[in-house]
């Protein structure tokens, strides 16, 4: 057994002084507070480990080199692609795993891989068909922390359009062959989940929704041999306003209503994004209990606008977070950018309390991870300690640190109780910041290459 004591510590009731966590088998066994230093001593706070509940790995290169010129959620969708298309299994390798380290290091201890670049250039198969999700899932346990891989279903360019250029290496011809491909990639591994996604109502058409969602559904074993009755299954929805446009003038829905209309929408479902809904599509969304994965950063920094966050939560919509494009990986930026995004949209203070915007950060059922994101009995041990002497925290009050801090104050960073990060190195990977600058000067060409 292993003890920790928390100089203090954010419990389900709120934040305790001087609690001492013992730990075996990588599982919280015993909570008690207020005793005397003993064990591993954790100076700051700590809370649970955050969840990234929606992360594109490879659009970290995009960082930095795609603000040169205006242009558009689809300019930028564009770049994308040419970055997508300069990609191979061990490429994707060497830059996810430095992308998974910068997450540990910024307090995810899961992440949640949404995933649809499958295929060779021209949409040609690797020998092994799941060549590029073993390598997320290996750089994953490289760098220390779970993973749920999304396996994406991506069939259409939009209604009607046929995959073309870069786009083929996504697709598998029809959905049933995207089932048949993700059920032969079968990791056995308590910290890798398998789970489905369809890319968007434009990019998988309603008969493949059902087959997906019918997918996620069925009960497939996991490490161990314990059955998991479900899968996680997510969906990009109505991240833009153009999508649905489209939607209502070629099915005569909102991407919501087709989506239940499929089939799709249930306890398992995430909706990434929902930043564009009507009144209706709320109260279904509620309504089916859906969880809805909010991706501030990027959204704000694709120009996507402000989703109604609290109406959601109101409507019965479980919340969680992602960092998507990684424009900014800091689970504490995205959680704060949840509450004040709010608040510009509803010119009021207050939209949600500390408690709720932390439960949105460590929401790993969402990944299929329902025991992690607890200092609790029976949870997994994932701690995260933030510093409470840095510049930005010094003088706050525990209970409102996570608005105040950044990923730089976090220093200790456990998963199922292995030191992965301490006194803020990555204990696994010497450098996570030569490495992904060595792979992104390898895929644009140069330090000062630009892919736009």
């Amino acid at each position: 057994m292993t003890e920790y004591w928390c100089e203090y510590a954010w419990l389900p009731g709120g934040v305790a002084e001087g609690v001492r966590i013992a730990v075996s088998g990588g599982i919280i066994t015993a909570v008690d507070r207020g005793g005397p230093p003993r064990g591993t001593v954790l100076a700051g706070l700590t809370v649970p480990g955050m969840a990234n509940v929606h992360s594109h790995a490879f659009h970290r290169a995009l960082r930095g080199r795609t603000h040169g010129e205006r242009g558009t959620f689809w300019t930028w969708r564009a770049t994308m692609y040419h970055l997508a298309d300069r990609l191979d299994p061990d490429t994707y390798h060497r830059l996810a795993r430095a992308v998974y380290a910068e997450m540990a290091l910024a307090g995810y201890t899961s992440v949640g891989e949404f995933h649809y670049l499958h295929h060779g250039p021209g949409g040609t198969r690797y020998s092994d068909p799941n060549a590029m999700s073993a390598a997320l899932v290996a750089a994953a346990q490289e760098a220390g922390i779970r993973i749920c891989l999304l396996d994406t279903c991506y069939l259409t360019g939009g209604p009607g359009r046929p995959l073309e250029g870069v786009q083929l290496r996504f697709g598998d011809g029809d959905a049933q062959s995207w089932a048949e491909r993700v059920d032969a990639f079968r990791p056995e591994r308590p910290d890798v989940r398998v789970g489905a996604a369809a890319h968007s109502v434009r990019a998988v058409p309603p008969e493949a929704l059902s087959t997906v969602a019918e997918w996620s559904r069925q009960a497939r074993p996991v490490a161990g041999g314990r059955p998991e009755p479900t899968a996680p299954l997510h969906v990009h929805l109505s991240e833009q306003r153009g999508e649905n446009e489209e939607c209502l003038r070629v099915h005569g829905q909102t991407p919501t209503e087709l989506l239940h209309r499929t089939g799709f929408l249930g306890v398992n479902t995430v909706a990434v994004h929902a930043t564009h809904l009507t009144e209706n599509d709320m109260s279904t969304l509620g309504s089916a209990r859906v969880r809805v994965c909010f991706c501030p950063t990027t959204e704000r920094d694709l120009g996507d606008g402000i989703g109604p966050a609290r109406r959601l939560a109101d409507a019965g919509v479980r919340l969680c977070l992602g960092g998507d494009s990684h424009a900014v990986v800091d689970a504490f930026a995205e959680l704060g950018a949840l509450e004040l995004n709010e608040r510009l949209a509803a010119e009021a203070r207050g939209r949600f309390t500390v408690d709720e915007l932390l439960t949105a950060a460590t929401d790993h059922a969402a990944l299929g991870f329902p025991d992690v994101g607890g200092l609790e009995p029976g949870a997994q041990a994932d701690l995260v300690t933030v510093n409470l002497e840095s510049v930005r925290t010094a003088g706050a009050a525990p209970g409102g640190v996570p608005l105040v801090a950044s990923a730089a104050d976090i220093t200790d960073v456990h998963v199922a109780g292995r030191p992965i990060v301490r006194d803020g190195v990555h204990t696994r990977i010497e450098r996570p910041a030569a490495e992904l600058a060595a792979e992104i000067r390898r895929l644009v060409g140069g330090v000062s290459g630009r892919l736009m």
